[in-house]
């Protein structure tokens, strides 16, 4: 099924996407022929079982793995063909990622987890984190620790210092996996409340049909073929 439209601008397209590993003599298709566009503040669901390829594509389409061949464009900006410099340069400035687990630097307070994204890019912008720390219901948390917080308090910090930078798309590969139902449930619409009230595009990887229901479009990816 080609889920390329072409009608429309898109914030990111993906054309022809192949991905494969050698393993001894074998070649191992992970990944073959994705069409995939998203437009923007547009929220896509990937759905598929554990080996089915999705959380490959997903890191294909933010830049941090390269195709086997295959053209991804994100803004109108070939990712394929950039540096791992460039591509470093890219993720700053328009893409966000929120991962299963976690991810936060164990030395810095929330604030700092936060900011974490800024400093790097050399920005500073006091006003934007504090915004984010309100809007995660963190700001009596801001100078504690990630080993002094719940996993629900832990993804919500995830989510701000992934939106802190204020990207084009933002990723989330299983972003409630390691919650339990309740944080689960608290963490979902806090992301989906930013992601509208920012108009940022959202391509989330979830075996949560429950998840996928609230997604603009739902993609489900069989042995590495989008069906």
């Amino acid at each position: 099924m080609n889920n390329m439209q072409n009608n429309e601008s898109h914030v990111l397209e993906a054309h022809q996407i192949h991905k494969s590993f050698q393993l001894e003599e074998n070649q191992i298709d992970v990944l073959k022929n994705i069409n995939l566009s998203v437009k923007p503040g547009e929220f896509v669901a990937i759905m598929g079982k554990s080996g089915s390829g999705k959380s490959t594509l997903l890191s294909l389409l933010a830049g941090l793995d390269h195709p086997s061949s295959g053209q991804i464009k994100l803004n109108g900006d070939d990712l394929t063909h950039m540096s791992e410099e460039q591509l470093a340069l890219k993720r700053q400035s328009d893409i966000g990622f929120v991962f299963q687990s976690f991810h936060l630097i164990p030395t810095l307070s929330v604030r700092e987890n936060i900011e974490f994204p800024l400093s790097i890019a050399r920005q500073q912008d006091v006003g934007r984190v504090t915004e984010l720390l309100t809007a995660v219901e963190l700001t009596h948390r801001a100078n504690s620790f990630p080993h002094q917080l719940s996993g629900g308090e832990k993804q919500r910090t995830a989510i701000a210092r992934a939106l802190v930078a204020m990207p084009q798309i933002l990723f989330a590969d299983e972003p409630t996996g390691n919650l339990d139902e309740k944080n689960a449930d608290q963490v979902l619409q806090l992301l989906l409340n930013l992601q509208k009230a920012f108009n940022t595009a959202l391509v989330v990887v979830t075996h949560d049909p429950g998840l996928a229901q609230l997604a603009d479009r739902t993609i489900t990816i069989i042995d590495g073929e989008l069906v």
